[in-house]
């Protein structure tokens, strides 16, 4: 029996909106994961713009060290890294200021003089030999200030002045004031107990004394604070006239080794600043060896400082400054400073030119 006309026809056919959907459907799907993959390769530009950069458009990159993962949003950066030559000392031809309070009219007066300009560097006495400091040190005994209304900032101004090397003489175990001021913490006693008092009157600071290293301590800390390139200590001994045969030296190891504990607290002291540490010390113990009575040795001192002065004349300062270089040697990076009465148009190397 035939069945009704059309019905064979239509079984087994699906509407055409089906098929039309899947296609849709497979269309979107594909977009969202290319999107998804794009997405992982979408890298920055120097200028901010974004690109997209494909596996095969990336240059091979070194695999990363065994045991570790490399990181896909890392940039393909290759960084090189320069290391920082080192620098020579510089070569200072130094000129001094007058041991007092300093003053704009002071500075004015030294910066315009002609015979002064061939300097690129300044010595500033802050603290003399009888304990007079010439800035606001905050740990001055009672009296040993001195200072004019403007020294605070023309030291400001001196030590920020580009191009110039400040140098800050400082008399260092010589000191009448602080000495008195503290006998028994700081002073430099005789056999009797009392405070000793050299052929030339003077006090002087015992080394051998805490007290006495973290005030010279504090001291130096607070001039590399104010700028200064470098700290030169004089009067860097024990005295050497006088009855010295009477001295209570508080020790019974070599008066060396007491100048040594106290550059080493300086050195401690000052590692946070960038300022060098010098000493003067008397011609004969570079050209002729230690003096033990001051307790001075240059082998010593040229391992733990990094210029030696001394007051010399032209004619010694190559071998001088050569036997300073051989004290030094390999462990330290002392050079010689000669300390001249004058200068001259011809003369070159470090040289500082004393105060008339």
């Amino acid at each position: 029996m035939a069945g009704a006309k059309g019905y064979s026809s239509y079984r087994g056919r699906g509407p055409r909106w089906k098929i039309l959907l899947a296609v849709v459907l497979v269309v979107v799907i594909a977009v969202a994961l290319s999107v998804v993959y794009l997405g992982e390769h979408v890298v920055y530009s120097a200028d901010g713009r974004r690109q997209i950069v494909l596996p095969w458009q990336r240059e091979e990159r070194d695999a990363p060290p065994d045991g570790e993962e490399e990181d896909p949003d890392q940039p393909d950066v290759s960084v090189t890294v320069q290391e920082p030559e080192e620098q020579e000392p510089r070569e200072i031809a130094a000129g001094s200021l007058p041991a007092k309070a300093l003053t704009a009219a002071d500075w004015t007066a030294w910066s315009g003089e002609t015979k002064n300009k061939d300097f690129n560097a300044v010595a500033v006495r802050l603290k003399t030999s009888n304990g007079t400091i010439y800035f606001n040190f905050t740990g001055a005994v009672s009296g040993a200030v001195e200072t004019e209304l403007d020294t605070a900032s023309t030291l400001s101004a001196l030590t920020s002045r580009e191009g110039l090397h400040t140098i800050a003489s400082v008399a260092c175990l010589q000191d009448f004031k602080a000495a008195n001021a503290d006998v028994e913490g700081r002073g430099l006693k005789n056999t009797g107990g009392y405070i000793f008092y050299d052929g030339n009157n003077n006090l002087w600071l015992d080394p051998a004394k805490p007290s006495t290293r973290e005030y010279v301590c504090d001291l130096a800390k607070e001039i590399a604070e104010l700028g200064f390139d470098e700290l030169l200590l004089t009067d860097f001994s024990y005295p050497t006239v006088g009855k010295i045969n009477k001295i209570n030296y508080n020790t019974d190891v070599p008066l060396a080794n007491n100048l040594d504990l106290l550059l080493g607290d300086l050195r401690t002291a000052l590692e946070p600043y960038d300022i060098l540490l010098s000493v003067e010390v008397p011609e004969a113990v570079i050209a002729e060896g230690p003096d033990t009575v001051a307790g001075l040795d240059l082998n010593r001192l040229a391992i733990r400082v990094d210029r030696i002065y001394a007051a010399t004349t032209p004619e010694k300062v190559e071998t001088l400054s050569a036997l300073v270089t051989q004290a030094a040697g390999a462990e330290g990076t002392a050079e010689f400073v000669p300390e001249l009465t004058a200068d001259s148009p011809g003369m070159t190397g470090n040289r500082l030119i004393l105060a008339e």
